[in-house]
C-alpha cells in the first residue's frame, strides 16, 4: 500500500488534482478491506473536494487532506452506502448507510445486465414473437430509470427498478432505433436481474424501414469539398500543468467526475498584474429530458441523464480529425466500473484553441485608418453517449474575458412505431410509420462566482420604455434599465424575459473600477424554454429545478445537484425548491448561481435517422470588472501574404 501511497502523493501538487489511478485503486483496496462482501458495487469513486477555504489559501494546499469520496451499492440488501477514504492515511474515515428506498444512480454495468436479463425472459420472448421478432441477438434493449410517478405497485417499492424499452435491428449494424418494438415495456429488478413483468400494450407492427446512417449504408458521399487544414507550425499558445491550464491571461484548473464530467475549478484572469478571481466552481449539474406522450407505456419517460445514469461515465473517447481539429490536449478521465476495476476514458476531455472571426474592428473613413483583431477562443469540452442521444459540453474562453457554456444537442431521437396511416398528436412523422416525440431537454448549471471575492450580490436588470411625458419622454423614443437586488432566495427565483431582454449582473460592492462601478460580470441567457409539465406533474415534482431559469443561494458544500443528490426513484422534491424555501439571505455574500435553459425539441423530418446539432447556453460577459475593453492589447494578424499587416492600416486619404 505504501508504494502506491507515495507515488500518488509526489504526483499530486493541488488539493483539486482529480484522483490518479494509484489512488482509485488504493481507495477501492482500502474500502474493500473494510466490507468485503462480495455483492458490493460501486457506483463512483472521485475526489471528495476539499474545503473551499483550504482551496483558496494556497499557504495551506499541504494541509488539505487527499480523500476519495465513494457511493456504494449493496445488491444482496438493496441499500446504498457513502464512503469517504483518506488516501494519506489508507483509512475509511466513514461508511453509511442510505436510508431505505433511496436508490444509487444506474451504472453502466447495469445497462449490459439489464439488456441480458431481458432477453432470456420467456415472457419477453413470447411479447416479441406475437410481432415477429425471433432473432433476440437483433434485439436492442434499452433500461430507462423508473422514476417514481404515484402509480407503482406496492410490492415492487423500495426495489431498484428499470422500465426497458426495445427495438430490432433486421441486420448487424442497422440502426437500432428505426424499428421499435412498440407498446412492450420490461419491469427489471435490478438488484436481482430478473424481469418482474412484461407490460404489453398491443401489438403494432414494425415499421418499414431502416433509415440507416453507417458509412456502410452511404451510396454515394459528396466529393466537392476542399481540404480546411488547422496548423499551429509554432506549437498552442496555452499551457498546461497537471490539470490547470493557462491560457491568454485566464488560468483555471478542470476536474472529471463520473456524474457531470468536465468540471471547471478556480478560474482567475491576470488583469494589471493582478489575478483576479471570477469563478471557484462551475459544471452542468443536472439535467432531464421529460417526454410529452401522455399514454401508461410512455408517461414515465423522463430521464436525469446525469443523476440517474451520470455523463461522466458515459463520456467518449474523442478523435482527433473528427471531434476535436487542430493541435489538440487531451485529458483521460479516471474511474471505476460497478465491481471496482480501474476503468479509463481516454481522450475524455479535448483542449484547443479556435480562430473565433472579428474580435473588434473599426475604420475611420476620414483618414483610412482601419484596425481589426482577430478573436481566438480557448476550447475545453467533453461529449456523452446517453442511450441514443449525443450531448456535447463546450466550455469557451475568450479573449475579451468572457466565458461561455455552449451544449450542442446530437444522436438519434428515441422513437417509437405508428399504425399504418396513423397521425401522432404527440409527436412527428420523420419514416414509414416512425414517429419521434415531442420532449425536452432541460439542463441545470451550478455556477459558484467569486468576482473578486467571495462576498458578491445578484441583480436582475430589465430594459423598459419610459413612459411618455412632455418633460421627460416627449417623443416617446427613451427606455432606461432597472436593476433590482435579489436579497433572499425567494426573491432570486426568476424567470427570461425577451421582452425585457433580461440579464442578471453578478457584482463584487466592495470591489470599485476607476468609473465608480462595482467589478461584475453579466449573466447573458441564449434560447431558453420553459418546463411543459403541469404544475402537479411527477416529473415536476422530482426536477423543481425547471420551475425558474435561476435560482439563487448561498454557498453550501453540500448543496451539489439542482434535483437532489439522488434523484433515481426519488418520490420527495428535493434539492433548489427545498433548499430556497429557506429563504436564506444572498446580497453580499458567497452566492451561487443555478441557471436552468431548456429546450423544446418538436422533431422535424430533417432531424432523422441522426439529428443536425442543435447547439444552446448562455455567456458570461464581463460588466464593469474591466475600465475598458480588455482585449485592446491583442496583437494584430502580420499576413504571410502580403508586405503589409492584414489587421492595420496606416493613415491616407482618398
Amino acid at each position: 500500500m505504501l508504494p502506491i501511497l507515495e507515488e500518488s502523493r509526489t504526483r499530486t501538487s493541488h488539493p483539486l488534482e482529480p484522483l490518479s489511478p494509484a489512488e482509485i485503486e488504493l481507495a477501492v483496496k482500502t474500502l474493500r478491506a473494510k466490507s468485503p462482501s462480495a455483492s458490493l458495487r460501486f457506483v463512483a469513486v472521485a475526489l471528495k473536494e476539499p474545503d473551499k477555504k483550504l482551496v483558496l489559501d494556497r499557504s495551506r494546499h499541504a494541509a488539505a487532506p487527499r480523500e476519495a469520496s465513494l457511493i456504494l451499492l449493496d445488491n444482496a440488501t438493496g441499500f446504498g452506502y457513502e464512503a469517504v477514504v483518506d488516501l494519506g492515511a489508507g483509512k475509511v474515515m466513514s461508511l453509511e448507510q442510505m436510508p431505505a428506498g433511496v436508490q444509487p444512480p444506474i451504472m453502466l454495468d447495469e445497462f449490459i445486465e439489464c439488456e441480458e436479463a431481458v432477453k432470456r425472459s420467456p415472457q419477453f420472448l413470447e411479447a416479441i414473437r406475437k410481432r415477429g421478432v425471433h432473432d433476440v441477438a437483433l434485439v436492442m434493449v434499452d433500461p430507462w430509470s423508473a422514476g417514481m410517478y404515484g402509480t407503482e405497485r406496492p410490492e415492487e417499492m423500495g426495489k431498484r427498478l428499470s422500465r426497458a424499452l426495445c427495438w430490432v435491428r433486421s441486420e448487424a449494424g442497422e440502426n437500432g432505433y428505426a424499428r421499435p418494438i412498440d407498446n412492450i415495456v420490461a419491469v427489471v429488478d435490478l438488484n436481482k436481474m430478473e424481469v418482474l413483468r412484461v407490460e404489453d400494450y398491443g401489438v403494432v407492427p414494425l415499421p418499414p424501414e431502416g433509415s440507416n446512417w453507417g458509412r456502410q449504408y452511404a451510396s454515394e458521399v459528396r466529393q466537392d469539398l476542399k481540404p480546411i487544414e488547422v496548423i499551429q507550425p509554432e506549437g498552442t499558445s496555452f499551457q498546461v500543468e497537471g490539470h490547470e491550464i493557462s491560457w491568454q491571461k485566464w488560468r483555471f484548473r478542470i476536474g472529471f467526475t463520473p456524474r457531470e464530467g468536465l468540471v471547471l475549478h478556480t478560474v482567475t484572469y491576470r488583469d494589471a498584474g493582478r489575478e483576479r478571481p471570477i469563478l471557484y466552481r462551475a459544471s452542468v449539474c443536472d439535467m432531464v429530458v421529460p417526454y410529452g406522450d401522455p399514454r401508461e407505456q410512455y408517461y414515465r419517460k423522463n430521464a436525469f441523464d446525469i443523476g440517474e445514469y451520470g455523463v461522466g461515465m458515459l463520456a467518449n473517447s474523442l478523435e482527433l480529425g473528427c471531434d476535436c481539429l487542430g493541435q489538440i490536449r487531451y485529458f483521460d478521465a479516471n474511474m471505476t466500473d460497478s465491481r471496482g476495476n480501474l476503468f479509463t476514458i481516454k481522450n475524455a476531455v479535448c483542449l484547443h484553441e479556435e480562430d473565433y472571426g472579428t474580435l473588434w474592428k473599426h475604420t475611420d473613413w476620414r483618414t483610412n485608418q482601419t484596425e481589426v483583431r482577430r478573436s481566438r477562443r480557448l476550447v475545453v469540452s467533453f461529449v456523452t453517449t446517453v442511450g441514443n442521444y449525443e450531448y456535447g459540453f463546450y466550455w469557451h474562453f475568450y479573449q475579451d474575458g468572457s466565458i461561455q457554456l455552449e451544449l450542442k444537442l446530437t444522436g438519434i431521437m428515441n422513437s417509437c412505431a405508428l399504425m399504418p396511416g396513423e397521425k401522432p398528436k404527440y409527436g412527428t412523422i420523420v419514416g414509414p410509420q416512425v414517429q419521434a416525440p415531442y420532449h425536452q431537454h432541460i439542463f441545470n448549471a451550478r455556477i459558484d462566482f467569486s468576482v473578486d471575492g467571495e462576498a458578491n450580490s445578484v441583480y436582475e436588470v430589465n430594459t423598459a420604455s419610459e413612459p411618455r411625458d412632455d418633460r421627460n419622454n416627449p417623443h416617446g423614443n427613451a427606455f432606461r434599465t432597472d436593476a433590482t437586488l435579489l436579497r433572499t432566495e425567494r426573491e432570486a427565483r426568476r424567470d427570461t424575459n425577451s421582452a425585457t431582454a433580461r440579464f442578471w449582473r453578478v457584482v463584487n460592492p466592495h470591489s470599485i473600477n476607476r468609473l465608480g462601478q462595482p467589478a461584475g460580470y453579466r449573466l447573458v441567457p441564449g434560447e431558453n424554454s420553459l418546463a411543459l409539465a403541469a404544475d402537479d406533474a411527477a416529473v415536476l415534482r422530482r426536477a423543481g429545478f425547471m420551475r425558474h431559469a435561476l435560482w439563487v443561494t448561498p454557498y453550501r458544500a453540500e448543496e451539489r445537484f439542482a434535483a437532489g443528490e439522488y434523484p433515481n426513484q426519488n418520490e420527495k422534491a428535493d434539492g433548489l425548491p427545498k433548499w430556497t424555501e429557506q429563504d436564506r439571505a444572498v446580497a453580499e455574500t458567497d452566492v451561487v448561481i443555478w441557471y436552468t435553459m431548456g429546450h423544446t425539441h418538436v422533431p422535424r423530418p430533417e432531424d432523422w435517422p441522426v439529428m443536425p446539432v442543435h447547439h444552446m447556453g448562455f455567456w458570461l460577459k464581463p460588466d464593469g470588472f474591466f475600465e475598458r475593453n480588455p482585449a485592446m492589447d491583442v496583437a494584430p494578424n502580420e499576413s504571410k501574404h502580403s508586405a503589409l499587416a492584414c489587421c492595420h492600416s496606416g493613415n491616407g486619404g482618398k
